[in-house]
Protein backbone atom coordinates (compact mmCIF):
# COMPACT_ATOMS: atom_id res chain seq x y z
CA UNK A 1 0.00 0.00 0.00
CA UNK A 2 1.14 3.73 -0.55
CA UNK A 3 -0.48 6.95 0.74
CA UNK A 4 -2.55 7.02 -2.06
CA UNK A 5 -3.65 3.74 -2.03
CA UNK A 6 -8.16 3.38 -2.30
CA UNK A 7 -8.63 1.73 0.95
CA UNK A 8 -11.87 0.12 1.83
CA UNK A 9 -12.82 -0.38 5.34
CA UNK A 10 -15.34 -2.84 5.89
CA UNK A 11 -17.67 -2.33 9.47
CA UNK A 12 -15.37 0.83 10.23
CA UNK A 13 -18.30 1.67 12.89
CA UNK A 14 -17.17 -1.11 15.13
CA UNK A 15 -14.55 -1.87 17.37
CA UNK A 16 -12.24 -3.46 14.89
CA UNK A 17 -13.09 -1.10 11.92
CA UNK A 18 -12.83 1.78 13.94
CA UNK A 19 -9.39 0.69 15.23
CA UNK A 20 -8.15 -0.16 11.92
CA UNK A 21 -9.03 3.71 10.47
CA UNK A 22 -7.02 5.11 13.28
CA UNK A 23 -4.39 3.46 12.27
CA UNK A 24 -3.97 4.02 8.77
CA UNK A 25 -4.73 7.80 9.53
CA UNK A 26 -2.02 7.74 11.88
CA UNK A 27 0.61 6.17 8.98
CA UNK A 28 -0.69 8.75 6.50
CA UNK A 29 -2.91 6.71 4.51
CA UNK A 30 -5.37 9.39 3.34
CA UNK A 31 -7.84 7.60 0.64
CA UNK A 32 -9.80 5.45 2.94
CA UNK A 33 -13.34 4.46 1.91
CA UNK A 34 -16.21 4.01 4.13
CA UNK A 35 -19.77 3.15 4.50
CA UNK A 36 -22.38 3.32 6.95
CA UNK A 37 -24.91 -0.17 6.93
CA UNK A 38 -27.48 2.27 5.91
CA UNK A 39 -25.87 3.08 3.14
CA UNK A 40 -24.08 -0.18 1.75
CA UNK A 41 -25.88 -3.47 3.45
CA UNK A 42 -22.98 -6.13 3.24
CA UNK A 43 -25.20 -8.65 3.13
CA UNK A 44 -27.17 -7.63 0.18
CA UNK A 45 -25.40 -9.39 -2.93
CA UNK A 46 -26.15 -6.99 -5.24
CA UNK A 47 -25.64 -3.69 -3.67
CA UNK A 48 -21.84 -4.96 -2.51
CA UNK A 49 -21.06 -6.11 -5.92
CA UNK A 50 -22.25 -2.46 -7.68
CA UNK A 51 -20.08 -0.80 -4.53
CA UNK A 52 -17.15 -2.72 -5.60
CA UNK A 53 -17.76 -1.95 -9.39
CA UNK A 54 -18.27 1.97 -8.81
CA UNK A 55 -15.41 2.51 -5.64
CA UNK A 56 -12.90 0.26 -7.68
CA UNK A 57 -11.09 -0.15 -4.01
CA UNK A 58 -7.19 -1.57 -4.29
CA UNK A 59 -7.22 -3.02 -0.50
CA UNK A 60 -10.11 -4.42 1.80
CA UNK A 61 -10.13 -4.61 5.50
CA UNK A 62 -12.65 -6.82 6.10
CA UNK A 63 -13.80 -6.00 9.37
CA UNK A 64 -17.57 -6.22 9.60
CA UNK A 65 -19.38 -8.78 10.93
CA UNK A 66 -22.27 -9.58 13.39
CA UNK A 67 -21.00 -10.74 16.86
CA UNK A 68 -21.45 -11.08 20.15
CA UNK A 69 -20.59 -12.96 23.92
CA UNK A 70 -21.18 -16.84 24.85
CA UNK A 71 -25.34 -15.11 25.47
CA UNK A 72 -25.77 -13.74 22.23
CA UNK A 73 -23.81 -16.34 20.37
CA UNK A 74 -25.94 -18.96 22.46
CA UNK A 75 -29.37 -17.38 21.44
CA UNK A 76 -29.36 -15.97 18.00
CA UNK A 77 -27.33 -19.26 16.70
CA UNK A 78 -28.59 -18.80 13.11
CA UNK A 79 -28.69 -15.50 12.85
CA UNK A 80 -24.66 -15.46 13.78
CA UNK A 81 -24.40 -17.60 10.73
CA UNK A 82 -26.32 -16.45 8.20
CA UNK A 83 -25.63 -13.19 8.94
CA UNK A 84 -21.72 -13.35 8.69
CA UNK A 85 -21.39 -16.19 5.69
CA UNK A 86 -23.25 -13.22 3.97
CA UNK A 87 -21.34 -10.48 4.45
CA UNK A 88 -17.85 -12.75 4.02
CA UNK A 89 -18.82 -14.15 0.49
CA UNK A 90 -20.31 -11.22 -1.21
CA UNK A 91 -17.26 -8.97 0.11
CA UNK A 92 -14.79 -11.52 -0.68
CA UNK A 93 -16.24 -12.77 -3.82
CA UNK A 94 -16.59 -9.33 -5.32
CA UNK A 95 -13.44 -8.36 -4.29
CA UNK A 96 -11.86 -11.62 -6.49
CA UNK A 97 -14.57 -9.93 -9.33
CA UNK A 98 -13.19 -6.26 -9.27
CA UNK A 99 -9.91 -7.04 -9.26
CA UNK A 100 -9.12 -6.02 -5.89
CA UNK A 101 -4.93 -6.30 -4.83
CA UNK A 102 -5.48 -7.36 -1.55
CA UNK A 103 -7.63 -8.42 1.45
CA UNK A 104 -7.59 -9.01 4.98
CA UNK A 105 -10.19 -10.77 6.33
CA UNK A 106 -10.78 -10.59 10.26
CA UNK A 107 -11.54 -14.09 11.91
CA UNK A 108 -11.79 -15.07 15.58
CA UNK A 109 -10.27 -17.27 18.32
CA UNK A 110 -13.15 -19.12 18.48
CA UNK A 111 -12.61 -21.00 15.32
CA UNK A 112 -10.29 -23.62 17.12
CA UNK A 113 -11.50 -26.46 19.01
CA UNK A 114 -12.58 -26.37 22.40
CA UNK A 115 -10.24 -28.66 23.77
CA UNK A 116 -7.12 -27.87 21.42
CA UNK A 117 -3.90 -27.59 23.18
CA UNK A 118 -2.92 -24.63 24.68
CA UNK A 119 -1.85 -22.18 23.39
CA UNK A 120 -3.59 -22.78 19.72
CA UNK A 121 -1.35 -22.71 16.74
CA UNK A 122 -2.65 -22.19 13.31
CA UNK A 123 -2.29 -25.87 12.84
CA UNK A 124 -4.91 -27.02 15.74
CA UNK A 125 -7.63 -25.26 13.14
CA UNK A 126 -10.74 -28.14 12.55
CA UNK A 127 -8.58 -30.88 14.47
CA UNK A 128 -11.61 -31.28 16.77
CA UNK A 129 -14.60 -29.93 17.75
CA UNK A 130 -15.69 -26.39 18.35
CA UNK A 131 -17.06 -25.09 21.78
CA UNK A 132 -21.39 -25.20 20.96
CA UNK A 133 -21.88 -21.97 22.36
CA UNK A 134 -20.65 -20.33 19.50
CA UNK A 135 -20.35 -23.05 16.78
CA UNK A 136 -22.70 -21.12 14.38
CA UNK A 137 -20.27 -17.70 14.23
CA UNK A 138 -16.82 -20.39 14.53
CA UNK A 139 -17.96 -22.17 11.49
CA UNK A 140 -18.95 -18.77 9.76
CA UNK A 141 -15.62 -17.80 10.50
CA UNK A 142 -13.97 -20.60 9.44
CA UNK A 143 -15.88 -20.43 6.15
CA UNK A 144 -14.93 -17.30 5.44
CA UNK A 145 -10.96 -17.73 5.89
CA UNK A 146 -10.97 -21.30 4.26
CA UNK A 147 -12.51 -19.15 1.16
CA UNK A 148 -9.70 -16.66 1.16
CA UNK A 149 -7.21 -19.76 0.96
CA UNK A 150 -9.42 -21.70 -1.80
CA UNK A 151 -9.72 -18.01 -4.10
CA UNK A 152 -5.90 -18.04 -3.69
CA UNK A 153 -5.26 -21.33 -4.76
CA UNK A 154 -7.68 -21.04 -7.53
CA UNK A 155 -7.84 -17.97 -8.90
CA UNK A 156 -3.92 -16.28 -7.26
CA UNK A 157 -5.98 -14.05 -5.35
CA UNK A 158 -3.23 -12.33 -2.38
CA UNK A 159 -6.21 -12.64 0.32
CA UNK A 160 -5.20 -13.10 4.14
CA UNK A 161 -6.61 -13.91 7.09
CA UNK A 162 -6.31 -12.90 10.52
CA UNK A 163 -7.40 -14.50 14.17
CA UNK A 164 -6.86 -11.72 16.92
CA UNK A 165 -7.72 -12.89 20.46
CA UNK A 166 -10.00 -11.11 22.54
CA UNK A 167 -10.13 -7.92 21.66
CA UNK A 168 -11.25 -4.52 23.60
CA UNK A 169 -11.41 -0.74 23.34
CA UNK A 170 -12.55 2.25 22.30
CA UNK A 171 -16.23 2.09 19.92
CA UNK A 172 -16.77 -0.93 21.74
CA UNK A 173 -20.21 -2.82 22.08
CA UNK A 174 -21.50 -2.20 25.97
CA UNK A 175 -24.73 -3.84 25.07
CA UNK A 176 -26.03 -6.06 28.60
CA UNK A 177 -27.89 -8.71 26.24
CA UNK A 178 -24.69 -8.96 23.12
CA UNK A 179 -20.96 -8.20 24.59
CA UNK A 180 -18.29 -9.51 24.63
CA UNK A 181 -16.95 -10.35 28.32
CA UNK A 182 -14.72 -7.31 29.09
CA UNK A 183 -17.20 -4.77 27.98
CA UNK A 184 -19.83 -6.68 29.85
CA UNK A 185 -17.65 -6.71 33.00
CA UNK A 186 -16.78 -2.95 32.76
CA UNK A 187 -20.31 -2.17 32.31
CA UNK A 188 -21.73 -4.49 34.93
CA UNK A 189 -19.12 -3.34 37.39
CA UNK A 190 -19.72 0.24 36.86
CA UNK A 191 -23.66 0.21 37.21
CA UNK A 192 -23.06 -2.04 40.29
CA UNK A 193 -20.78 1.26 41.98
CA UNK A 194 -23.49 3.77 40.90
CA UNK A 195 -26.02 1.29 42.99
CA UNK A 196 -23.62 0.80 45.97
CA UNK A 197 -23.39 5.09 46.16
CA UNK A 198 -26.87 5.22 45.71
CA UNK A 199 -26.84 7.22 42.89
CA UNK A 200 -29.90 6.09 40.50
CA UNK A 201 -30.13 9.03 38.49
CA UNK A 202 -26.46 7.96 37.21
CA UNK A 203 -27.83 4.30 36.09
CA UNK A 204 -31.03 5.28 34.68
CA UNK A 205 -28.72 7.66 32.29
CA UNK A 206 -26.58 4.95 31.78
CA UNK A 207 -29.64 2.63 30.90
CA UNK A 208 -30.73 5.30 28.22
CA UNK A 209 -27.54 5.98 26.60
CA UNK A 210 -26.91 2.41 25.64
CA UNK A 211 -30.58 2.11 24.51
CA UNK A 212 -31.79 -0.64 27.29
CA UNK A 213 -34.68 -2.64 26.06
CA UNK A 214 -37.71 -1.43 28.08
CA UNK A 215 -36.13 1.62 29.95
CA UNK A 216 -37.14 4.65 29.02
CA UNK A 217 -37.48 8.31 30.80
CA UNK A 218 -40.36 7.37 32.79
CA UNK A 219 -39.33 4.01 34.43
CA UNK A 220 -39.37 3.93 37.87
CA UNK A 221 -36.89 3.33 40.40
CA UNK A 222 -38.31 -0.12 41.32
CA UNK A 223 -38.24 -1.17 37.43
CA UNK A 224 -35.20 0.14 36.83
CA UNK A 225 -33.35 -2.10 40.02
CA UNK A 226 -35.35 -5.03 38.40
CA UNK A 227 -34.32 -4.66 35.07
CA UNK A 228 -30.31 -4.85 37.15
CA UNK A 229 -31.09 -8.03 38.66
CA UNK A 230 -32.08 -9.74 35.38
CA UNK A 231 -28.05 -8.96 34.61
CA UNK A 232 -26.64 -10.37 38.00
CA UNK A 233 -26.67 -6.73 40.14
CA UNK A 234 -28.87 -6.70 43.56
CA UNK A 235 -28.60 -5.09 46.87
CA UNK A 236 -29.59 -6.68 50.60
CA UNK A 237 -29.57 -4.93 53.38
CA UNK A 238 -28.80 -6.27 56.79
CA UNK A 239 -29.89 -3.68 59.19
CA UNK A 240 -28.48 -0.69 58.69
CA UNK A 241 -25.96 -2.05 56.38
CA UNK A 242 -27.11 -2.39 52.16
CA UNK A 243 -24.49 -4.59 50.19
CA UNK A 244 -24.49 -4.53 46.08
CA UNK A 245 -23.66 -8.07 44.89
CA UNK A 246 -22.52 -8.71 41.24
CA UNK A 247 -23.35 -12.27 39.86
CA UNK A 248 -21.14 -13.73 37.08
CA UNK A 249 -21.86 -16.39 34.53
CA UNK A 250 -19.88 -19.76 35.73
CA UNK A 251 -16.92 -20.33 37.78
CA UNK A 252 -14.54 -17.64 37.01
CA UNK A 253 -12.16 -20.38 36.35
CA UNK A 254 -11.45 -19.89 32.56
CA UNK A 255 -8.54 -18.31 30.98
CA UNK A 256 -9.00 -16.07 28.48
CA UNK A 257 -6.14 -13.86 26.59
CA UNK A 258 -7.56 -10.20 25.65
CA UNK A 259 -5.96 -7.50 23.55
CA UNK A 260 -6.45 -3.26 22.83
CA UNK A 261 -8.07 -2.99 19.85
CA UNK A 262 -5.80 -0.41 18.40
CA UNK A 263 -2.83 -3.07 19.09
CA UNK A 264 -4.47 -5.90 16.84
CA UNK A 265 -5.36 -2.44 14.27
CA UNK A 266 -1.48 -2.32 14.02
CA UNK A 267 -0.72 -5.77 13.19
CA UNK A 268 -3.01 -6.06 11.10
CA UNK A 269 -1.85 -2.94 8.86
CA UNK A 270 1.89 -4.08 9.32
CA UNK A 271 0.52 -7.53 7.66
CA UNK A 272 -1.04 -5.65 5.10
CA UNK A 273 2.24 -3.80 4.39
CA UNK A 274 4.79 -6.75 5.13
CA UNK A 275 2.99 -9.92 4.36
CA UNK A 276 1.07 -11.95 1.43
CA UNK A 277 0.02 -15.31 0.55
CA UNK A 278 2.49 -15.75 -1.66
CA UNK A 279 5.40 -15.59 1.99
CA UNK A 280 3.79 -18.67 3.07
CA UNK A 281 3.27 -20.44 0.36
CA UNK A 282 6.42 -22.50 -0.56
CA UNK A 283 7.15 -24.01 3.41
CA UNK A 284 3.87 -24.82 4.14
CA UNK A 285 3.50 -26.92 0.92
CA UNK A 286 6.90 -28.72 1.78
CA UNK A 287 5.60 -29.09 5.20
CA UNK A 288 2.27 -30.81 4.31
CA UNK A 289 2.99 -33.29 1.29
CA UNK A 290 1.54 -30.18 -1.08
CA UNK A 291 -1.11 -29.51 0.59
CA UNK A 292 -1.71 -26.28 1.06
CA UNK A 293 -3.89 -24.39 4.24
CA UNK A 294 -3.91 -22.88 7.46
CA UNK A 295 -2.52 -19.87 6.35
CA UNK A 296 -3.53 -17.93 8.69
CA UNK A 297 -2.11 -15.67 11.15
CA UNK A 298 -3.13 -15.40 14.39
CA UNK A 299 -2.82 -12.13 16.58
CA UNK A 300 -2.79 -12.04 20.33
CA UNK A 301 -0.92 -10.66 23.31
CA UNK A 302 0.53 -13.61 25.16
CA UNK A 303 -0.62 -13.30 28.34
CA UNK A 304 -4.17 -15.08 29.75
CA UNK A 305 -5.63 -14.06 32.74
CA UNK A 306 -8.69 -16.11 34.66
CA UNK A 307 -12.32 -14.51 34.30
CA UNK A 308 -12.34 -14.31 38.14
CA UNK A 309 -9.56 -11.83 37.93
CA UNK A 310 -10.20 -9.73 35.16
CA UNK A 311 -13.33 -8.85 37.18
CA UNK A 312 -11.14 -8.49 40.11
CA UNK A 313 -8.94 -5.89 37.82
CA UNK A 314 -12.17 -4.00 36.41
CA UNK A 315 -13.34 -3.63 39.95
CA UNK A 316 -10.55 -2.26 41.14
CA UNK A 317 -9.95 -0.01 38.24
CA UNK A 318 -13.90 1.20 38.59
CA UNK A 319 -13.85 1.53 41.94
CA UNK A 320 -16.64 -1.02 43.49
CA UNK A 321 -16.28 -1.73 46.62
CA UNK A 322 -18.98 -4.74 46.30
CA UNK A 323 -19.03 -8.52 46.30
CA UNK A 324 -18.62 -9.85 43.25
CA UNK A 325 -20.13 -14.20 42.99
CA UNK A 326 -20.19 -16.61 39.97
CA UNK A 327 -23.43 -18.39 39.18
CA UNK A 328 -21.88 -21.88 38.97
CA UNK A 329 -25.39 -23.16 37.30
CA UNK A 330 -24.21 -21.04 34.39
CA UNK A 331 -21.74 -22.03 31.22
CA UNK A 332 -18.40 -21.58 31.58
CA UNK A 333 -17.84 -21.56 27.65
CA UNK A 334 -14.11 -22.86 26.46
CA UNK A 335 -11.91 -23.69 29.35
CA UNK A 336 -8.58 -21.56 27.88
CA UNK A 337 -8.35 -19.68 24.79
CA UNK A 338 -4.35 -18.93 24.62
CA UNK A 339 -3.10 -18.35 21.11
CA UNK A 340 0.40 -19.18 19.79
CA UNK A 341 1.50 -15.67 17.96
CA UNK A 342 5.08 -17.10 16.99
CA UNK A 343 4.58 -16.88 13.47
CA UNK A 344 3.11 -13.32 14.09
CA UNK A 345 6.46 -12.17 15.67
CA UNK A 346 8.86 -14.27 13.20
CA UNK A 347 7.73 -11.10 11.20
CA UNK A 348 8.82 -8.53 13.27
CA UNK A 349 5.37 -7.77 15.61
CA UNK A 350 4.31 -7.60 19.40
CA UNK A 351 1.79 -6.05 21.07
CA UNK A 352 2.75 -2.63 23.23
CA UNK A 353 -0.41 -2.27 25.40
CA UNK A 354 -0.81 -4.08 28.78
CA UNK A 355 -4.07 -5.06 30.13
CA UNK A 356 -4.61 -3.04 33.00
CA UNK A 357 -3.39 -0.08 30.86
CA UNK A 358 -6.19 -0.94 28.87
CA UNK A 359 -8.67 -1.32 31.14
CA UNK A 360 -7.80 2.02 32.55
CA UNK A 361 -8.23 3.89 28.82
CA UNK A 362 -11.44 1.80 28.28
CA UNK A 363 -12.66 2.92 31.58
CA UNK A 364 -12.08 6.50 31.73
CA UNK A 365 -13.62 6.59 27.73
CA UNK A 366 -17.15 4.65 28.82
CA UNK A 367 -17.28 6.80 32.28
CA UNK A 368 -17.33 9.91 29.73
Amino acid sequence: MNPNSKIFVAGHKGLVGSAIVRNLISKGYSNIITRTHAALDLTSQVSVLQFFQDEKPEYVFLAAAKVGGIMANNTFRAQFIFENLQIQNNVIHSAYLCGVTKLLFLGSSCVYPKNAPQPMNEEQLLTSELEFTNEPYAIAKIAGLKMCEAYNNQYGTDFISVMPTNLYGLNDNYSLENSHVLPALIRKIHLSKCLSNGDLKAIHQDLLTHNSAGIGQDTSESEILEYLKRYGISQSTDGDVSQVTLSLWGSGSPLREFLWSDDMADACVFLMQNYGFKDLLKTLRSENAGQVRNTHINIGSGNEVSIKDLAMTIQEVVGFKGKIDFDLTKPDGTPRKLLDSSRLASLGWTSKISLKQGIEMVYQNYSK
